[in-house]
């Protein structure tokens, strides 16, 4: 039954409550985080699991000597294969991370019997979201530091530009990474499983995004598509910055479409959790399983 009851007309203070009500998520899923700290070992491992199969697949494709290294070259203007590919699937396990954590956190929260009470409080619903991506952003940097770590003492890559330059380009690229994954769990806690998304958009970015190669080798409509994802500016703009020694005047071209489909994503994130807040109160759908 549909109430007419919303968050605001059960007496919220206003914008201290909401900021006190996304502080309370934010240090109940960073104390989760916490409590199970073999989490950690996935932050060193994977890091080195998932890159290693395409490094080595390029070095078995290089040759004996290696020269097949030079057409590599020639196609992409990278000198180190290995931080090509390691930056490429960087970018994908993020986006895969954020589906996964940020998209599943309101069905996992249900699933844990806690978010039907929570729905009830007077709290601005959309904090649960937020509060949930204050700890993954910190472990996606732990992450992201712990492989430029890995790599560059096991495989000595070594960073030409700016570590300043790389996080503004990551920094321009969370609001259009979450807004995904906003709008993905909107839809999660109306489907209940949505494992097939995920497969598709990670597909998505290992196909058309040029994780380990430049997307000028795809076809013309494959490279048009191609700029209708944000994982390609964001690849992109994070090798010119790390590889190139770029400016942020190089990077603008990366930066003002990440921008844009920033403001795109969270609009659209937004919008669909507003959705599913009004039909979860005509169908009781949060209490349904």
């Amino acid at each position: 039954m549909e109430t007419s009851l919303s968050p605001r007309s059960l007496g919220q203070p206003g914008f201290l409550s909401d900021l006190r009500a996304f502080g309370a998520v934010l240090l109940r899923e960073w104390r989760i985080f916490m409590r199970y700290p073999s989490w950690m070992i996935a932050l060193f491992i994977w890091p080195l699991i998932f890159p290693m199969m395409y490094i080595l697949t390029g070095r078995a494709l290089s040759g004996p000597d290696g020269s097949g290294l030079e057409v590599f070259t020639q196609v992409t203007g990278a000198t180190d294969f290995i931080g090509y590919i390691v930056i490429g699937t960087t970018v994908w396990m993020w986006q895969n991370i954020v589906l996964w954590d940020v998209g599943f956190s309101l069905r996992n929260e249900q699933m844990r019997g806690t978010l039907e009470s929570n729905w009830l409080s007077p709290t601005w619903r959309f904090s649960y979201l937020l509060g949930h991506t204050g700890p993954q952003i910190i472990s996606m940097l732990m992450f992201i530091g712990i492989t430029a770590l890995e790599f560059g003492l096991l495989f000595g890559v070594k960073l030409n530009g700016s570590v300043w330059m790389i996080l503004l380009v990551m920094l321009a690229a969370i609001p259009a990474i979450y807004g995904l994954g906003f709008a993905f769990a909107s839809l999660v806690i109306t489907v209940k499983e949505a494992n097939a998304f995920v497969f598709l958009i990670r597909g998505l970015v290992m196909i058309f995004c040029g994780i380990t190669f430049p997307i000028s080798l795809l076809p013309g409509w494959m490279q048009s598509f191609a700029m209708w994802l944000p994982p390609t500016y964001l690849i992109h703009g994070m090798r010119a910055a790390a590889f190139s020694n770029a400016g942020v005047t190089e990077l603008l071209p990366d930066l003002i479409p990440l921008a844009l489909f920033g403001v795109l994503w969270l609009i659209l994130g937004y919008s669909a959790f507003l959705l599913m807040e009004r039909r979860a109160r005509r169908t009781g759908a949060i209490g349904q399983y």
